[in-house]
């Protein structure tokens, strides 16, 4: 990787990992705050609506971000062209969302998701108006402007919502928490960017946009299904409050792996793409992503599922110890989602939207299974099929992805398997100590130094080049950071 290159992803890195700990590290604290106040039902609720609202989102996307972004030489008439089309689908959308409200309610036997639905369906809305901007953004790798709309719009939707909440909302909180801070990200995108839309449409630019993003429309609408239907199965066979306890374990999972995925996705894709037609280049760069991230993803995500239990009795309280079992399992399939994120952007940056899309039929095909006992057995049986499915999308993305760069699937865990024995290490030494009967309040800060003291400790000593780029990139963000205060 060039040097230039490398300063770019860092910057990038190093920004957009602020973001997302600006943004989703003040919606965790949010989170908690109202897993405090609120019940598991309530976030149920809210659970269920959040299944539309990620697939209707999907569909308004249509893919047109990643073909602007990949799009060396993009146009205002493509911009515009894509902003147009995606205000009139989401138009469509939200009535359609507005009017299949009360088929919601009855699909899963609570009539207050009727207006709980009308009302988020704005969010459908709402977000049209955000995606050519925040693809702007992304294209030129700006995350510190992106860092600080996130801040912005973290803080003020989460004092709405609190608020909201030991006023004595319930549920209605979450929904205006949800709403504003969609509003205000909007709204302050339109703000920050320079860039203003025109009443420009053209049927060339649409049908050239159209043709690389409708694959991954459907590859993503396959994608969003999926994860989704987790939510459809649990809220539709089990209680409310059930699905209230899977949603809090993956928001927990999601802090680490979602977040990280997301990242590694926003950056490597533009960094990637600009490089597209020099392959050797663009492996070594590819290797460095790959097992950079694993590194932080492995030792992340199975350190959370070592600490899971007295975090959840320290942060939420007993009453969503059911959520435990439910984390730790996620966690095994959630290590795996950086990976699959890096191997799914080389496709799309190779152009191979069609391979993208036949790859995630034949992904979800198999999924069925983990689904069914889900119905049939219970829901632990359902994630640990996931766990199983995970490893074998992995198989799939990995070899697909990397045929054409000569980086087999061998090579790949060749590469990440050092970093995940060290993770398991430090995980196995982690959970062992809950064990430890003390309180949570003592035993969880004492497992979180020994979890980083064994990291520390190993990568100091081995010197490995994964350790060495993190705490590049950690140093680089800190100095942002302190930078960024200094100046305000």
């Amino acid at each position: 990787m060039s040097e230039s290159l490398k300063n770019k992803t860092i910057k990038g890195v190093s920004w957009s990992f602020v973001d997302n700990i600006a943004g989703s590290g003040i919606m965790f604290l949010v989170g908690i705050i109202l897993a405090r106040i609120l019940t598991p039902k309530e976030f149920g609720l809210i659970g269920i609506i959040s299944i539309f609202i990620a697939v209707f989102n999907s569909i308004v996307d249509s893919g047109f971000s990643n073909a602007l972004i990949r799009k060396n030489n993009a146009t205002h008439i493509d911009y515009n062209t894509a902003f147009i089309f995606n205000l009139i689908l989401s138009g469509a959308l939200f009535l359609g969302l507005f009017f299949l409200a009360p088929f919601v309610g009855t699909f899963f036997k609570e009539p207050q998701l009727v207006p709980l639905t009308r009302a988020m369906s704005v969010i459908v809305l709402i977000n049209a108006f955000a995606l050519v901007q925040r693809t702007l953004l992304v294209k030129r790798v700006d995350f510190k402007t992106q860092t600080k709309i996130s801040i912005i719009a973290s803080i003020t939707s989460g004092v709405i919502g609190i608020g909201m909440a030991l006023k004595g909302f319930g549920v209605w909180s979450l929904v205006a928490q949800q709403i504003s801070r969609q509003l205000l990200n909007t709204v302050f995108l339109w703000i920050f960017n320079k860039w203003l839309p025109k009443l420009e449409f053209s049927i060339k630019s649409f049908k050239e946009l159209f043709g690389f993003g409708w694959k991954l429309l459907v590859s993503g609408l396959i994608d969003t299904i999926w994860r989704e239907i987790y939510q459809v199965v649990i809220g539709k066979v089990y209680a409310p409050s059930t699905l209230g306890q899977y949603t809090r374990a993956k928001q927990f999972s999601d802090i680490f792996s979602s977040n990280l995925s997301g990242v590694v996705q926003r950056v490597s894709y533009p960094v990637l793409s600009s490089i597209q037609d020099d392959n050797e280049r663009l492996k070594q760069a590819y290797k460095k992503v790959i097992k950079s991230t694993m590194f932080m993803s492995f030792v992340l995500t199975l350190g959370l599922a070592a600490v899971a239990k007295p975090m959840v009795l320290v942060l939420i309280g007993e009453k969503w110890l059911p959520s435990v079992e439910f984390l730790q399992i996620i966690c095994f399939s959630a290590m795996l989602y950086p990976l699959h994120a890096i191997n799914l952007n080389m496709l799309q940056v190779k152009g191979r939207s069609d391979l993208f899309l036949i790859l995630e039929i034949i992904k979800k095909t198999i999924a069925i299974g983990p689904i069914l006992l889900g119905i049939f057995v219970n829901i632990n049986a359902m994630l640990w099929g996931s766990v199983l499915t995970s490893f074998f999308a992995l198989y799939l993305n990995a070899y697909y992805s990397g045929r054409d760069l000569n980086y087999s699937i061998l090579e790949q865990v060749k590469d990440i398997l050092p970093s995940f024995l060290i993770a398991f290490l430090m995980a196995g030494i982690v959970w062992a100590i809950s064990f430890i009967n003390i309180s949570p309040f003592i035993l969880l800060p004492i497992q979180i130094r020994i979890g980083f003291l064994i990291i520390f400790a190993i990568g100091e000593r081995t010197k490995m080049n994964e350790y060495i780029e993190l705490k590049e990139i950690i140093v680089s963000t800190i100095n942002k950071i302190l930078k960024w205060k200094v100046k305000k």
